[in-house]
């Protein structure tokens, strides 16, 4: 079982800890208020205005000597069309085969620079109702160089604290 220490609280934290934001940055874009008239939003789709589409999926980072990797549960736009295809797909056993399609990354990160409205993706769509696979566009940003790359503990420690301890 992957372990590590968390510098905030000097403890030994056991198992792969994964943060994911339960709406797309783009929906906490629209005043609350409004927000039940302009938004339809569940656990895997939102739709803003009926005409910004978005689905949630997992940036999956390697992590150097563990089994499993860290996960971040984001959310991407898409094109209608591609929206579309995800929805007809939605309850379908075997899906992987569709796409990938091409969106924005929606989110924001206390440990990286600004990813909003700056970040391609690819949303690889997986069977048997697993959330899509996120695919960043292999840019110099420190978040799409972690998916390559992977993080070692240490950097692992890090993301935890800011999360938990901030």
């Amino acid at each position: 079982m992957f372990r590590f220490e968390c510098k905030a609280c000097g403890q030994w934290h056991e198992g792969m800890p994964a943060f994911d934001a339960e709406a797309p940055l783009f929906y906490y874009l629209i005043p609350e208020p409004e927000r039940a008239a302009r938004c339809e939003l569940s656990s895997d789709v939102c739709v803003v205005d009926g005409k910004y589409f978005f689905v949630r999926g997992c940036i999956e980072i390697p992590v150097h000597g563990a089994d499993e990797p860290f996960v971040w549960g984001v959310w991407v736009s898409l094109s209608e069309a591609s929206f579309s295809q995800y929805l007809d797909s939605y309850d379908e056993p075997r899906r992987a085969h569709l796409g990938p399609f091409f969106g924005w990354l929606s989110a924001s990160f206390k440990v990286y620079p600004e990813t909003e409205g700056s970040l391609k993706t690819h949303v690889h769509l997986r069977d048997d109702g697993v959330r899509p696979y996120i695919e960043l566009e292999h840019t110099d940003h420190p978040l799409a160089l972690e998916q390559r790359q992977g993080i070692d503990a240490a950097r692992l420690a890090q993301i935890y604290a800011a999360y938990m301890h901030a």
